[in-house]
């Protein structure tokens, strides 16, 4: 069975980082798509990077150039690295894996989920 446990979520200030990891069993990461993606209070989820399974990366409008996707082949590891927070990125934040062609934040239609982690950003 498949299972994604993230973990390093946190409460921050404005401007501050956090490293978001997510440890994968019975999937290898470097054989699907990865991807980071999360939900804010009232809102729907979205998408905000991907990794691919050549080490391509993708991010969303709102968190390029703030945000790293990255992995961990041997650990079988997911990261995101988030920099110069914003209150806007508070939320849930899931890590995903999706067995499909396409590997973009903007896709949906992943096969396996992870349980969140808060991220909570204050002004």
């Amino acid at each position: 069975q498949v299972q994604l446990v993230e973990s390093g979520g946190a409460s921050v200030q404005s401007g501050g980082s956090l490293r978001l990891s997510c440890a994968a069993s019975t999937l290898t990461v470097n054989t699907v798509c990865m991807g980071w993606l999360r939900q804010a209070p009232g809102e729907e989820r979205e998408g905000v990077a991907t990794i691919d399974t050549r080490g391509s990366t993708s991010y969303s409008d709102s968190v390029k150039g703030r945000f790293t996707i990255s992995r961990d082949n041997a650990k079988n590891m997911l990261y995101l690295q988030m920099n110069s927070l914003k209150p806007e990125d508070t939320g849930i934040y899931y890590c995903a894996a999706a067995r499909r062609f396409g590997c973009s934040p903007s896709d949906r239609g992943y096969n396996y989920w992870g349980q969140g982690t808060q991220v909570t950003v204050s002004s």
